[in-house]
């Protein structure tokens, strides 16, 4: 590893770093949706046996213990219910557009990271070169000795080398985080629906 620090130049280090913010991203997205994602089926099952009850309050308590974005939807609906089916369904558009973004929010780095990787091994791959013609230009003509030359290909070769093991796991990490985003978007979905469903369904008897 010291070889590889001491022979990559300045855009090894850089590679690095974005990789490391990559990590980070990874870690704290991985983190925020296992929060966010709960057992919706035994949430609504528990909302809905409260409602029956018509007790609004302890069904709004129990969304408040809930943490993540399913519970809030649905929080949503029952505080909009006396708007009817269209009154809620604005409400939780409207919390859509409020909640998703947070959901979304960096998950777009990791795929910037896995493109931009590469093309920075790259750059360093090319700083490596001009460092060997450069050398080459300065001698005068005089013939370079090997490890000249190698001085710069070590360059290109690591850089190269560090850009693509930034990449893969950086387009894997996406992939896996996309995934994981999915399941709660279609969580939320769901649980909209249901629970627009079930306030509708109770015709003209409002809720107390």
């Amino acid at each position: 590893m010291s070889l590889l620090l001491a022979k990559g130049g300045w855009v090894f280090w850089l590679i690095l770093i974005t990789g490391s913010v990559g990590i980070a991203m990874f870690i704290e997205r991985v983190l925020h949706y296992h929060r966010a994602q709960i057992n919706s089926i035994e949430f609504l099952n528990g909302v809905r046996n409260v409602l029956k009850r018509d007790n609004i309050v302890e069904a709004i308590s129990i969304c408040d213990a809930t943490p993540g974005p399913v519970a809030r939807m649905v929080k949503v609906a029952i505080l909009h219910r006396e708007g009817g089916r269209e009154g809620m369904r604005e409400a939780l558009d409207e919390a859509g557009l409020v909640e998703v973004p947070r959901l979304e929010e960096k998950v777009g780095v990791l795929a910037t990271i896995g493109q931009i990787a590469p093309l920075m091994g790259l750059f360093g791959a090319v700083l490596g070169f001009m460092r060997i013609f450069w050398r080459v230009q300065a001698s005068g003509g005089v013939p370079l000795q090997p490890v000249e030359f190698a001085e710069g290909i070590w360059q290109g070769l690591i850089c190269l080398a560090a850009g693509i093991a930034v990449a893969i796991p950086a387009y894997v990490g996406h992939n896996l985080l996309v995934s994981r985003l999915n399941r709660v978007l279609l969580d939320m979905e769901k649980a909209s629906t249901e629970i627009v469903n079930l306030l509708s369904g109770r015709g003209e008897t409002p809720y107390r």
